[in-house]
């Protein structure tokens, strides 16, 4: 086993336990949006694993679902509405992040399965991503404002290098990179610090909001 694919393995069990990790504490904070899609992250790259290690067939069907729920769907939306949970108060029932998975669930499935979405595919996933990361930009000056520099910062090199992944995903392939497993590499590392900042700001913005209504 080469080095480029030990380092692939080593990163995708660094996913794991990151979206395992902070998709536990966001549960724990009672955001079930942002706690669920970690632990879908998670859940896809223990699968991923198991196909990396074994060739299986079946966890590469659940990763490939779960990839694709995470890039079209669960990050751009379901993370977003879980990060609105301190920049508008928002906070859906039990319900409505029930009826938000289901109907994003839904659309994977369109997403994956209908002929019509196969050439217009990756362009959706970076679009979607774009899309997410003007909101990303929005949350990152709103915590600078708030005087968490340090994790808007941070916040800021997991945006760039999420959406750098998006795109080399299918339009700028790595040169030499026949197996994808330099790519792999960076985009696993990228997602798993991706999910540590997101638990970290979020505890920073929900924190200094919370100074500043006791400072009024």
């Amino acid at each position: 086993m080469e080095l480029r694919d030990v380092l692939a393995l080593l990163t995708c069990a660094l996913l794991v336990i990151s979206g395992a990790t902070y998709g536990i504490k966001f549960l724990r904070r009672r955001n079930f949006l942002l706690g669920l899609e970690c632990l879908i992250v998670a859940f896809s790259a223990t699968n991923f694993l198991i196909y990396l290690l074994t060739e299986s067939e079946i966890s590469y069907s659940i990763s490939f679902f779960c990839d694709a729920f995470s890039r079209g769907f669960g990050i751009p939306i379901v993370a977003v509405l879980g990060l609105m949970a301190v920049t508008h108060d928002f906070k859906p029932s039990a319900f409505k992040d029930a009826a938000i998975f289901a109907v994003t669930f839904a659309g994977t499935f369109v997403l994956i399965k209908a002929d019509f979405m196969v050439k217009p595919l990756p362009y959706f996933y970076v679009i979607m991503w774009t899309a997410y990361s003007v909101y990303l930009a929005y949350f990152i000056c709103k915590l600078a404002s708030m005087g968490e520099k340090l994790h808007a910062l941070g916040l800021t090199v997991a945006a760039v290098f999420g959406l750098a992944v998006a795109c080399i995903y299918d339009f700028f392939p790595i040169p030499g990179d026949d197996t994808k497993m330099v790519f792999l590499t960076l985009a696993l590392s990228t997602w798993a610090f991706m999910m540590m900042q997101m638990y970290y700001s979020y505890l920073a913005f929900e924190r200094a909001k919370a100074q500043a209504v006791r400072a009024r």
